[in-house]
């Protein structure tokens, strides 16, 4: 069905259209961006235009790479709107006026072909408005595609259709967002704010007002109202000021007087006189001078937060709130905390789930989309029925009776029962008609914790576990805290390398988590130096080369999966895997340079292979050698799995998946078409160009120190990678093996560890987990 769709059209350029167009051409499909004509200078098509540069310098960046944005063809709807004759998706971005959508749907169903499909990106007018007043056969073509923002990073896309929709038009607009976009689609009726914003905007404005009213600070509601519910640290008031103060107000009006009268919205939606007195003094969120929370330049950058009672600012402070400590890992045992901010928890989150409750059969028939919309559009860990069950849905109904809530007919289905359980293996959640239901996943998905909910796993330690995903394919999954490595895994890897060879076809190395791996435990290796057990440490950095060669060099292909981070070891890995099957956001990088050493695990030899390698790259000892200093002693981190092929991290035959619950379906089906003719890499020679190239190195850090962008550690730890990338004293027409390129990676590896420069470099990261510039 996704090849239905081959080209995209995006009418309106602001900052959500521009977006949405800019994500569509990183899935690689030609688009075309449209707005109105500008009114100054010679350039008719001038805010669409502009409205691509702005995106190449934005950050977080809506491109995943710069080729991406010369997908985008910009144009005016007055000369150009002829242009989406040849679109087989229209989608319109433009204000939230009706009349203006519906004169634009006119103009669009008289020039579109026959069987496009025409989209809104509306939160706010419901569909059966949109079209009340065109053709039948626009009426056939038209859905709702809600994405969130910014859509490149946001993988929630909600999508609604109308009575006279045809199936296929929202079947293959599902598979395109799925398969192309990368997003998970959740099927919303056409309900005011549909499932994540009518839910989302609730719980926003429940916790502005109760904060205000209490007398709250916002610090402290922030804290309740995220990690002990698995809710971001952004919390709430932190969040506003990401998505905007300003837009507040009209999210909250169109919601109100959207919704019927006897909704319990209208119950929690409150003013604020100072949140209305912020707006009215310019204070708009980060996008502006701040807003609940601010930087106050003219202070010499304090970070100040505001006082909801006053309006005036005063020194941001750490949030004091011993009622989390108190309840430990319980909800409820915090939201039923005696003090005044056990009572804040309470009122916010009892309401927002019972609100939750009181949508299934209204915006969604099913418990698991709604979850799901709250998981992906408002990142929340859980959903608010999995929280529920976590509660245990007869001692949330018996709170919620307490308050005065309403009790909706869903929680009373599930009375003496939970939201979700496990039979036979398989995850089920209860429907509206009082059964349960196996949560199926789609064709070509497979998730870790099915397998793990439904088996044993073949081999386990404290860090790491080997699981069997099917089809002679087995999956080595990191299981420390942000997926570290240790001894554990090396450990582990060893141990599974002859099981592999002797049971299974192939190997993926992948997880479920956040991050692949942000590298090695540096916890681990700043105990040890402390201690002075050098050895120790050397042993581990030895035990490192050595798993990792093991698994180059396997008698089966070993395919890496990351998603997210895949830093310092975690780059790594991937970089010995034979392949590399990578998740869209993945943000590849040897960043040991930041914490004081040089790649210890083989980083650079790999590096130094590919670079030398590749055609793209001029021939020669220096040229190769040259590119991996340049990108290794700045900690270069890829901003994208495209931009890691850039700098060949990832290699032209690996592959990228755009879709992160595809990720490892797609890497076991790389794996087993490696298996069919897979035979050993050769090792490498490599030619270096010794001292001379080690001087040529140091030079060029000596320059950026001149300039003030290199510190006095940064050219001592340079001088150390310049003495592993050039071979060290090396004869320039001696080969040297990767054996040889190992041992110059572990002998600066541990002599830069020693220096005071690098231990405060580590125990800074540690601290503050950001670099320390010494």
């Amino acid at each position: 069905m996704v090849e239905d769709i081959r080209r995209v059209a995006v009418i309106g350029a602001g900052v959500m259209g521009a977006s949405i167009a800019a994500h569509v051409a990183n899935a690689g499909l030609p688009v075309v961006l449209l707005d109105i004509v500008a009114k100054d200078g010679d350039d008719r098509s001038a805010i669409a235009r502009g409205a691509i540069e702005r995106m190449l310098k934005t950050e977080p960046a809506p491109f995943m790479s710069k080729a991406a944005a010369r997908l985008v063809t910009p144009g005016n709807i007055d000369d150009d709107l002829g242009l989406i004759a040849d679109c087989d998706l229209i989608v319109e971005a433009v204000v939230e006026r009706l009349d203006v959508k519906q004169a634009l749907y006119e103009r669009i169903d008289a020039l579109r072909k026959p069987t496009s499909i025409v989209s809104s990106n509306t939160s706010t007018i419901p569909l059966g408005r949109l079209v009340e007043s065109q053709s039948a056969a626009f009426r056939r073509d038209f859905v709702i595609t809600h994405f969130f923002n910014p859509p490149r990073y946001m993988r929630l896309l909600e999508v609604v259709g109308g009575p006279d929709t045809r199936a296929d038009a929202l079947d293959a607009v599902t598979a395109f967002a799925d398969l192309a976009l990368g997003k998970s689609v959740v099927r919303c009726k056409d309900r005011p704010g549909f499932i994540a914003n009518r839910l989302g905007i609730f719980w926003l404005a429940v916790g502005v007002a109760e904060a205000a009213e209490r007398g709250l600070a916002v610090e402290d509601a922030d804290a309740l109202i995220g990690r002990p519910f698995g809710i971001p640290k952004t919390g709430i008031f932190a969040l506003i000021d990401l998505v905007g103060l300003d837009l507040m107000p009209h999210v909250i009006g169109s919601m109100a007087g959207a919704l019927a009268p006897d909704d319990l919205f209208h119950r929690v939606n409150r003013p604020v006189a100072t949140v209305e007195a912020m707006i009215r003094a310019g204070y708009t969120g980060r996008k502006g001078k701040g807003g609940f929370y601010r930087l106050n330049r003219e202070r010499g950058k304090v970070k100040e937060a505001v006082d909801l009672a006053t309006g005036d600012y005063r020194p941001e402070r750490p949030a004091r709130v011993p009622a989390i400590e108190e309840a430990g890992r319980s909800m409820e045992a915090l939201m039923r905390h005696p003090g005044q901010h056990g009572r804040y928890a309470r009122a916010v989150m009892a309401a927002t789930l019972a609100y939750a409750a009181l949508l299934v059969g209204d915006a969604s028939d099913e418990v698991d989309a709604i979850d799901e919309a709250m998981r992906l559009g408002y990142n929340w860990k859980e959903g608010p029925f999995e929280l529920i069950d976590r509660i245990g849905v007869d001692r949330f109904t018996a709170l919620i009776v307490e308050d005065g809530l309403p009790v909706a007919p869903i929680l009373r289905t599930a009375a003496g029962r939970s939201f979700y359980r496990v039979e036979g293996g398989i995850r089920q959640v209860l429907g509206l008609d009082g059964t349960y239901r196996d949560l199926v996943r789609p064709a070509g998905v497979i998730m870790l914790a099915d397998v793990k909910r439904a088996g044993e796993p073949v081999l386990k330690n404290g860090s790491a576990a080997l699981w069997d995903v099917g089809d002679g394919v087995a999956c080595l999954e990191f299981t420390g805290k942000m997926n570290t490595l240790d001894p554990d895994v090396m450990d582990l890897i060893v141990r599974a390398v002859p099981v592999v060879a002797e049971r299974f076809r192939a190997l993926v190395i992948y997880n479920e988590g956040s991050n692949f791996s942000v590298g090695a435990n540096l916890g681990l290796a700043l105990f040890a130096a402390n201690i002075a057990a050098w050895g120790e440490i050397e042993k581990l950095v030895a035990a490192g080369q050595e798993a990792f060669k093991a698994l180059k060099y396997a008698p089966f292909p070993v395919v890496g999966a990351p998603s997210g981070m895949a830093l310092g070891g975690g780059c790594e890995i991937l970089l010995h895997c034979h392949a590399v099957q990578a998740h869209a956001e993945t943000y590849m990088g040897l960043v040991e340079a930041g914490v004081g050493v040089v790649p210890g695990w083989g980083g650079c030899k790999e590096m130094l292979a590919r670079w030398q390698a590749t055609p793209k790259h001029p021939r020669g000892p220096m040229p190769g050698p040259m590119k991996v200093f340049e990108i290794v002693s700045t900690a270069t981190v890829s901003k994208s799995a495209a931009d890691a092929g850039d700098l060949l991290y990832l290699r032209p035959r690996d592959g990228i998946t755009m879709n992160r619950y595809r990720l490892l379906a797609d890497a076991k089906a790389m794996a087993l078409r490696l298996a069919e003719d897979f035979a050993t890499p050769v090792p490498p020679d490599y030619i270096l160009p010794g001292p001379s190239g080690r001087v040529a190195m140091e030079m060029a850090v000596a320059q950026y120190a001149r300039l003030g962008k290199a510190t006095p550690h940064d050219a001592v730890v340079a001088g150390g990678l310049a003495e592993v990338l050039s071979g060290g004293d090396t004869d320039l027409l001696q080969p040297l093996g990767e054996d040889d390129v190992l041992a110059l990676e572990r002998r600066v590896f541990m002599r830069l560890l020693r220096t005071p420069g690098t231990l405060a470099r580590v125990e800074h990261m540690l601290e503050t987990g950001k670099p320390l510039r010494n």
